[in-house]
């Protein structure tokens, strides 16, 4: 068996490292470059004519926005299918890097395959954004289950923290970088009669989709090179009926859960509340381009873009502060008391933008409020979750479980977003249903038990 030294700082840099690389998937594929491209493609023609909202999908016409979280929300059911089986199979043999390295560059070239994606061919443009999401979502699993290996409880608020921090750091420089990309150095083309006239630029937005697949797999070698190989070997190298083994490992820990109180308490609650986080991150910037008055034209449209990006960049450096502070916060007044704080102010923040929210100024305020609170709750949820474990080998699979339940709510908030607002006619009411998510997430944590590491 293998044990890893807790605290290093070698090992932790390289945990850390990861966030910084994996990072940039939510926030230019799922948040902020890619819900706006696919927008832009699913609306205009060649000739940058707005064509409508409409789009043919299977044959049947879906709002362009509702087919969107219909398609994430299948990716992450493909990720609820297979990670539990996976988790324990990694645990089995003491392998987990291995998975998350295949997660990993499964994930970063999907990313790149999305340079092809296209209107015309719907069905196969939003493969590669399946995988990809399958690929940062499973490699999450085994990045997450390292944490209470290599940090001390009394640590792991702080380390969970500090990779939250170097994903929003890396991932904005990333932003940035596309973002003079797109702003500077515009690929366009003059379209008269469907014939090219005149071209401008070299920068074509789908090269941020390039720049996301390496940047993701290129810092990720500093982790691989860095992070254990083998947590513990205790199986040996018995290989045969791995799905059997990975579900028996898979059966023994559902068995500690259920009779672990203040575990099982916690995952249900957290089921909840993340929810409607998730929902927030995947549908904002898609809210913002159909419910926000932006003004007519080809000059709001391009305003519209960059007014989004930046407010989303707002949310990253922002989310760096709120995770220290939340962090902070912990220690004073205790993790489940802090995430009632968190909670609260998304209810608020779901409540002002029903209600409030219409024009850019208003989008700008909630910007900085999600940002501050991003981060804490993020990394707060995990490290309070890593607290609450048990002393096991088996950390893939419990944080498989932890996995399972975030996907779940994922699926279900983006799904009764989607539905809401396709029955609706508008994404503004399924703002609603989110507050409900969180309402029942406080109650549930009012119910969990405070471990001994919290006060």
């Amino acid at each position: 068996m293998q044990t890893i030294p807790k605290d290093n700082k070698a090992i932790i840099k390289a945990w850390t490292i990861y966030d910084w690389a994996n990072s940039v998937f939510p926030l230019v594929i799922t948040s902020a470059i890619f819900p706006n491209f696919y927008d832009y493609v699913t609306t205009h023609d060649e000739a940058k004519n707005m064509i409508g909202h409409t789009v043919t999908c299977f044959g049947r016409e879906f709002e362009n926005q509702n087919i969107y979280t219909f398609v994430y929300a299948f990716a992450l059911s493909i990720v609820v299918f297979i990670t539990p089986i996976l988790s324990g199979i990694a645990d089995y043999l003491g392998n987990k890097k291995r998975f998350l390295q295949f997660f990993c560059y499964l994930g970063s070239i999907s990313c790149m395959c999305l340079f092809f994606f296209t209107r015309n061919h719907l069905e196969l443009s939003f493969i590669p954004f399946i995988t990809a999401t399958v690929g940062f979502w499973g490699s999450l699993v085994y990045y997450n289950s390292y944490l209470p290996e290599i940090a001390s409880p009394e640590n792991q608020d702080k380390v969970s923290a500090r990779g939250f921090s170097m994903g929003y750091l890396g991932s904005s420089l990333l932003l940035i970088i596309c973002l003079v990309g797109i702003m500077v150095f515009k690929y366009e083309e003059t379209v008269v009669d469907g014939v090219v006239v005149s071209t401008k630029g070299f920068f074509k937005v789908k090269y941020a989709f390039l720049l996301t697949g390496l940047w993701w797999m290129g810092f990720a070698q500093y982790t691989f090179k860095h992070l254990p190989a083998k947590v513990h070997t205790a199986h040996g190298n018995d290989t045969k009926g791995l799905i059997w083994k990975g579900f028996k490992e898979l059966r023994s820990v559902f068995i500690q859960i259920r009779s672990m109180v203040e575990l099982r308490r916690f995952l249900i609650s957290y089921f909840f509340y993340n929810m409607g986080v998730q929902t927030v991150m995947v549908v904002a910037v898609l809210f913002a381009r159909n419910e926000v008055e932006w003004g007519t034209g080809e000059a709001a449209e391009k305003a519209k873009t960059t007014s989004l990006i930046v407010s989303i960049l707002i949310i990253q450096f922002i989310g760096i502060l709120g995770a220290f502070i939340f962090s902070r916060l912990s220690r004073k007044i205790g993790n489940l008391r802090s995430l009632m704080i968190a909670i609260l102010i998304w209810i608020f923040i779901c409540a002002f933008t029903y209600k409030v929210v219409h024009f850019p100024i208003h989008f700008y305020v909630v910007a900085v409020l999600v940002g501050f609170v991003m981060g804490g709750i993020q990394s707060l949820s995990r490290s309070t979750y890593s607290k609450f474990l048990p002393k096991t080998e088996d950390t893939t699979s419990f944080f498989g479980f932890y996995d399972v339940m975030e996907k779940l709510g994922m699926i279900i908030g983006t799904v009764s977003f989607g539905l809401i607002s396709e029955i609706m006619g508008g994404m503004r009411p399924s703002v609603l249903s989110l507050i409900l998510f969180f309402v029942i997430g406080f109650i549930g944590l009012l119910f969990v038990p405070n471990p001994k590491t919290q006060k």
